[in-house]
C-alpha cells in the first residue's frame, strides 16, 4: 500500500528557507514519478515540482524556478522541497504525491494518483 506523509511545514519570514520532506512507503522512490503541488486558501492546487526519480529529471512551474529544488534520497525512500527566498504568496498547504507508473513521468502534467495529508507552509512579510 502506498503511503506518502509529509513534513517539515511551518512558520517562516519572508526570504527565509525551509525544507520539506515526503516519507514515502510501499513502493521504492528509486525509480518513481513524484510532485509536489501546494493549495492556498481559495485557489486551486497548483503543481509546482515534479522529478523523475529513476533519471533525476527535474521539473518547476515558473513560480518557484529558481527558489526550490526537489530531490530524492534513495537510502531514505524520501523526496524533498528545499524551498529559499520564500514569498508571503507561498503560503498554502503543500502535498506530496506519486503516479502509478515507475517507468515514465510527464513532469508537470503526469497524472498523480497519490498523495500524502499535506503539510503547512506560512510565510510572513
Amino acid at each position: 500500500q502506498v503511503q506518502l506523509v509529509e513534513s517539515g511545514g511551518g512558520s517562516v519570514q519572508a526570504g527565509g528557507s525551509l525544507r520539506l520532506s515526503c516519507a514515502a512507503s510501499g513502493y521504492t522512490v528509486s525509480r518513481a514519478c513524484m510532485g509536489w503541488f501546494r493549495q492556498a486558501p481559495g485557489k486551486e492546487r497548483e503543481v509546482i515540482a515534479a522529478i523523475y526519480t529513476g533519471g533525476g529529471t527535474t521539473y518547476y512551474a515558473d513560480s518557484v524556478k529558481g527558489r526550490f529544488t526537489i530531490s530524492q534520497d534513495n537510502a531514505k525512500n524520501t523526496v524533498y522541497l528545499q524551498m529559499n527566498s520564500l514569498k508571503p504568496e507561498d503560503t498554502a498547504m503543500y502535498y506530496c504525491a506519486k503516479t502509478k507508473r515507475f517507468d515514465y513521468c510527464d513532469g508537470l502534467y503526469s497524472n498523480f494518483a497519490y498523495w500524502g495529508q499535506g503539510t503547512q507552509v506560512t510565510v510572513s512579510s
